[in-house]
């Protein structure tokens, strides 16, 4: 399979999975395979759980992992790593290839972390992620402030040739979130639960709306659903918060594509 099967239908997102939180992941009501981005010839994966080498073989049309430029993770929990190092083995060419780039988490390595280490120096290039600005070819993309997290996690901003797409991981609530993506033309958030739970270092879904209604988007994604968001039948709650709120608001499903520059 050529890398060209990842280019057929222009630049484009694809949300391979959308599961949030573990009894999601663990029963796979929702795939948990994170988000492939591609944009002009650069393919990245972000955040790939348990599940992606499989989701993107059965991708229509199929997505390559071994025609990876990058993958991305935003941090080292399950859910977002599962498969990491599978992909680094395809990008890589089985460890034969020093090719790609790894952008993580200094974390996610080292005893507690979740790359194995005889993988290590098969990687082209690894890029601990700290708040900057970072470029993989024809990508380039912000880490713009630090998430509030049980494990160091990171908020993206990629800077597409004018448009701007914004992926808010997992966090807690906290005010300076609209201040860093107050310029997304889209904007992602994994949103977990629907309800807000003490404790609990995720958005809830009105932290959730009140981002976006400071922020007022040309388009927003909802996506990494926990159970409780699961239970409000997502597709139906896209419709209620669209007729409440006037604004573009899409709950994000299991291989959902976006296309890029639609806006």
């Amino acid at each position: 399979m050529s890398k060209a099967k990842n280019t057929k239908d222009g630049n484009f997102l694809k949300f391979l999975g959308t599961a949030g939180a573990r009894f999601v992941m663990i029963k796979q009501l929702r795939y948990s395979a994170g988000i492939w981005l591609h944009f002009k010839d650069t393919d990245l994966i972000i955040d790939p759980g348990p599940g992606a080498l499989l989701r993107c073989s059965q991708a229509r049309p199929k997505l390559d992992p071994s025609g990876l430029d990058a993958i991305i993770l935003t941090h080292k929990h399950l859910d977002h790593s599962g498969d990491v190092n599978v992909m680094i083995e395809a990008l890589t060419g089985g460890g034969f290839k020093k090719e790609g780039v790894l952008f993580s988490p200094k974390d996610a390595f080292g005893p507690e972390g979740v790359i194995f280490s005889y993988l290590e120096d098969s990687i082209g290039e690894t890029v601990f992620l700290k708040t900057g600005v970072f470029k993989i070819k024809d990508v380039k993309f912000e880490a713009p402030l630090k998430n509030k997290h049980s494990v160091e996690t990171y908020g993206l901003k990629f800077l597409l040739n004018g448009l701007v797409v914004s992926l808010v991981s997992d966090t807690a609530y906290f005010p300076r979130i609209t201040e860093a993506y107050k310029d997304s033309d889209i904007l992602i958030l994994n949103v977990v639960s629907y309800q807000k739970r003490e404790g609990m270092e995720h958005l809830c879904l009105d932290e959730a709306l009140q981002i976006i209604q400071s922020i007022r988007p040309p388009k927003t994604i909802l996506t990494h659903f926990g159970m409780t968001m699961l239970k409000q039948k997502p597709h139906e709650l896209e419709k209620k918060l669209q007729k409440e709120l006037d604004l573009d608001i899409q709950c994000a499903y299991d291989g959902m594509s976006l296309p890029l520059g639609a806006l």
